[in-house]
């Protein structure tokens, strides 16, 4: 990877980034030079901080303070971790034993990922399940609720299973909605739901004389069921108060106020998790990198989680730009490694 700063620049980059992580507080020349061992002056480091600063890599928070990184800074250094570290066996165990009650609802699974996460990393964990856009349905079936008024219920590959209420301007028997079921599930089954819309375009645009009464009936729901509105998705976000315990946010009511605010507003945390899906793998997203306003101060470390060979979703960890990425990092692949082989039904 190509930098526009010298070894030894990167090297006194490293160490700043590094203790202001452990430390929380400014970093000084001094504190290079004596946490590391630089056979480099104060002086000299100085002069390479003063021209890291005017690079955008560090910022001087008070006139006589010591730098802190800035999301330039943190960017170099995250890049700059070559391999994925090794989880320490106590967290790989305690991840491992999360998992030994053997769940098998996948809501059940994330909703325990999200909280495993956050226990963890002292963090908040966070949980985007399957898009249903892009996984595959095994079994569509409709069960009437009362006049006018049936319960679509969506079951994927994986098991992920959802669940849309529909209102029909025609009242159907059960008998007739049990076999609109059999017909869209020999139509549709093995299918995502982009194939599925696409297939029921396909359908109504020929000639509507040539629908029987119950195909038209299969049409007039599936289009209600798949092509009006979305089905919901969701996301898990556990241990939010972690976020109360991060020094840089103790002080600041407003500043947490604000990133509590996002947590609240899923449209928003769905847009970044969106934005990581299209990575497979660890994708770190730092400060302002996420275009939201409210987490500017935070990051995310999130893995794409899979069926087989299929990306189904992402979990991750959303803490201060000040976290210690290495171990955050090792804990999201490790984690989301044992998620996958439980949803694609293979031994953790």
């Amino acid at each position: 990877m190509v930098h526009d700063i010298d070894e030894r620049s990167q090297f006194i980059l490293k160490a700043i980034v590094q203790s202001y992580i452990m430390n929380v507080e400014p970093v000084g020349s001094r504190t290079v030079s004596k946490m590391y061992g630089v056979e480099i002056s104060p002086a000299t480091i100085r002069n390479v901080m003063s021209d890291l600063e005017e690079m955008g890599y560090l910022e001087q928070p008070h006139t006589s303070a010591g730098r802190i990184p800035t999301d330039k800074g943190y960017r170099f250094y995250v890049d700059s971790l070559i391999d994925i570290p090794i989880l320490a066996k106590a967290e790989s165990d305690r991840i491992n034993k999360n998992y030994e009650s053997k769940l098998t609802e996948i809501e059940k699974v994330m909703e325990s990922t999200s909280r495993l996460l956050s226990y963890i990393s002292r963090q908040a964990g966070i949980v985007l399940l399957p898009r249903f856009t892009t996984i595959t349905f095994r079994h569509i079936s409709f069960i009437k609720m009362r006049d006018n008024q049936v319960l679509a219920i969506f079951v994927s590959e994986s098991g992920v299973v959802q669940n849309k209420v529909i209102r029909l301007e025609e009242d159907l028997r059960q008998e007739e909605l049990d076999t609109i079921t059999a017909y869209l599930n020999s139509e549709f089954g093995g299918l995502t739901l982009k194939m599925i819309r696409e297939r029921i375009i396909e359908i109504m645009a020929n000639d509507k004389r040539e629908y029987d009464n119950l195909l038209r009936k299969a049409m007039d729901l599936s289009q209600k069921a798949f092509l009006e509105g979305s089905i919901e998705e969701d996301i898990y976000v556990g241990g939010t108060t972690n976020i109360l315990e991060q020094p840089e946010f103790i002080a600041d009511v407003e500043k947490m106020k604000t990133i509590f605010k996002a947590f609240e507003e899923k449209a928003k945390l769905i847009k970044i998790l969106d934005k990581c899906l299209e990575e497979e793998g660890i994708h770190i997203v730092i400060g302002a990198e996420s275009e939201i306003q409210e987490i500017r101060d935070c990051s995310l470390v999130t893995h794409t989680y899979k069926h087989g060979d299929s990306v189904l979703g992402v979990l991750g960890i959303f803490g201060p730009k000040r976290m210690e990425y290495p171990r955050i990092i090792a804990i999201v692949d490790y984690t989301a490694g044992i998620v996958s082989k439980i949803l694609s039904g293979e031994p953790s």
